[in-house]
């Protein structure tokens, strides 16, 4: 399921909202860690924005952050945990925290995202079923 996660690349196939996605560089950290620089294209009927994010990739702790760089937000961070069982399959941990710089959009796209991010985990444990098979 990390790997899924951090082929960060195929979101706009499967995650909601997400038109594109560009990443812009990588990089190798010390141990096994990655660190990419992203932009995300995020689109709800006529409302179109684009937001740069560092993702770091840890294999090794099965962690994933997401930090905001730049884009309509004020601030913007995600993490990533991952929990293997001790049969197959994994428990995974998502937070997220945002809020928008403007308050405009913050009114237009505040209660869509939030919906969005509900049905977020769905087209992930979707697409782990596409990839890996179901349960």
């Amino acid at each position: 399921m990390f790997d899924l996660v951090a082929d960060v690349e195929q979101y706009p196939r499967f995650v909601p909202l997400c038109q594109n996605l560009v990443v812009r560089g990588r990089r190798e950290l010390e141990g096994e860690r990655e660190m990419l620089i992203a932009d995300m294209t995020v689109a709800y009927k006529v409302v179109r924005e684009t937001f740069t994010s560092r993702v770091t990739l840890d294999p090794a702790e099965l962690q994933i952050l997401v930090e905001y760089l730049d884009g309509p937000f004020k601030h913007l961070e995600n993490r990533w945990t991952f929990l293997p069982r001790e049969a197959e399959g994994c428990d995974i941990s998502f937070y997220i925290d945002y809020e928008f710089k403007s308050r405009t959009l913050s009114a237009l796209m505040g209660t869509m995202f939030d919906r969005a991010f509900r049905k977020f985990s769905a087209a992930f444990e979707a697409r782990a079923d596409e990839v890996y098979g179901s349960a």
